[in-house]
């Protein structure tokens, strides 16, 4: 790997009532409860949560220009999403994930200005992330 690229990966299960359907967001969560509410939610039960991720990791995705891709995998099936890291990340939750299409930056926010949210993920992974019994890899690649 290239020392401006650095990689994690997150583990977390799919939930019955995953909707993902929210327009501007979608959030991954260390916890395992889930109401048809957390529209934004795309995988519970994860091994990480902002908080976890390494301070490396962390100090390039605050660079001005740090660009994140990431992967969500469930059942063979993927889903790509781009968004950007800004100075402005505090990256300290300790349960909580989001990516936002916006520019709003909160202790949750992950990325902003992302090219998708929960709705704009393909249906047949949105599918696959219903089964409780599901695995689901979230794979998080910042370049700068």
């Amino acid at each position: 790997m290239p020392a401006n690229e650095l990689r994690e990966t997150i583990f977390g299960c799919g939930h019955e009532n995953i909707l993902a359907t929210h327009k501007t967001t979608l959030e991954f969560t260390r916890d395992t409860h889930l109401t048809k509410k957390g529209n934004c939610i795309i995988a519970v039960g994860t091994d990480k949560a902002l908080a976890d991720l390494s301070s490396e990791f962390k100090g390039l995705l605050r660079k001005p220009n740090a660009k994140l891709t990431v992967i969500i995998e469930a059942g063979g099936i993927k889903g790509l999403v781009k968004a950007y890291g800004s100075p402005q990340l505090v990256l300290t939750h300790s349960t909580d994930a989001v990516i936002r299409k916006s520019e709003f930056v909160s202790d949750r926010t992950l990325a902003i200005r992302a090219d998708k949210a929960a709705q704009d993920l393909p249906r047949e992974l949105v599918e696959k992330l219903r089964d409780p019994r599901q695995r689901v890899k979230i794979t998080l690649i910042v370049r700068v």
